[in-house]
């Protein structure tokens, strides 16, 4: 009898661990199957017309990309709660530029829908936020004014008058969606450090070297007030770097192509896209 109690005692996490996984499985493949359904699923009329009116990048896509684009935001508004701050009224067209812009960058992406977070807090405009910095004994506590943010494994934050202004203008280089969603796929592997998950392990030694040496680039441009397709804002970090260079790897591909070729070249296979190539679509 004793023998016997030892042995379920002893087996006892392992079948709690063999549950979990079991469980855990179970929960993963329904989860699928849900976003199968939803990436199949006709898009509403009223939230396709606010596609084709007020984010015009929508109608640059091509056909195949419009179709993923759809299916990524019944799932992307399945699986996020997008809440107004402020007594701003969370509309359908909130929702849907909102979840167009973020899943802009995931329509080649293989991924899991920006994982780790749910909640999208909306502001009518731009907010004032504090934030606390510690040096040894010193704590100083400053307050700044925000268009967005994005908080490490936390929700991220929008004003959604840029938000809007995003949406309608996608060739200025500015895209504040763009922009915190960018962190959010930065933060998978863990650390927002600028260096995101990569498609093949051979990139990541590419990407450090071209990324590296283009920060430091932009860094002494920065120090030396000289202007550059990509925002100055881009040179305060690694992280923000990303960011930055995903708004204008979508809005002004040709002039990042021209003047940055090899960062082009990098981001491109980081996102699986060319957006060149919708430029020409729309020409033809």
């Amino acid at each position: 009898m004793r023998q016997i109690l030892i042995y379920c005692l002893l087996s006892l996490p392992i079948m709690i661990m063999l549950g979990w996984f079991y469980f855990d499985k179970r929960k993963l493949k329904r989860k699928e199957a849900r976003r199968a359904v939803l990436n199949a699923k006709p898009l509403a009329p009223e939230y396709l017309q606010i596609l084709k009116t007020q984010y015009p990048l929508y109608s640059r896509l091509p056909e195949e990309l419009q179709r993923k684009l759809v299916g990524h935001i019944q799932v992307f508004l399945d699986e996020k709660d997008i809440i107004g701050r402020g007594e701003f009224d969370v509309t359908d067209t909130v929702r849907v530029l909102i979840a167009a812009q973020a899943c802009t960058l995931l329509l080649n992406r293989p991924g899991n829908y920006y994982p780790g977070f749910r909640t999208i807090l909306v502001y009518p405009d731009t907010y004032v936020a504090s934030s606390t910095q510690h040096d040894g004994l010193l704590q100083v506590t400053s307050t700044s004014t925000r268009a967005g943010e994005s908080w490490h494994r936390g929700p991220i934050v929008l004003a959604w008058e840029h938000v809007l202004q995003g949406a309608l203008d996608s060739r200025d280089g500015h895209n504040v969606v763009m922009h915190e969603f960018a962190h959010k796929l930065d933060e998978e592997n863990a650390a927002m450090d600028g260096l995101p998950l990569l498609p093949t392990a051979e990139q990541y030694q590419q990407w450090s070297q071209i990324l590296s040496a283009e920060f430091a680039v932009q860094q002494r441009k920065l120090a030396n007030g000289d202007d550059d397709v990509i925002d100055s804002y881009g040179a305060t970090s690694p992280a923000e770097f990303f960011a930055v260079v995903t708004e204008t790897f979508f809005e002004k591909p040709q002039q990042l192509q021209r003047h940055h070729p090899k960062l082009y070249e990098q981001f491109k296979q980081c996102y699986q896209l060319n957006p060149l190539e919708w430029r020409e679509l729309n020409q033809s």
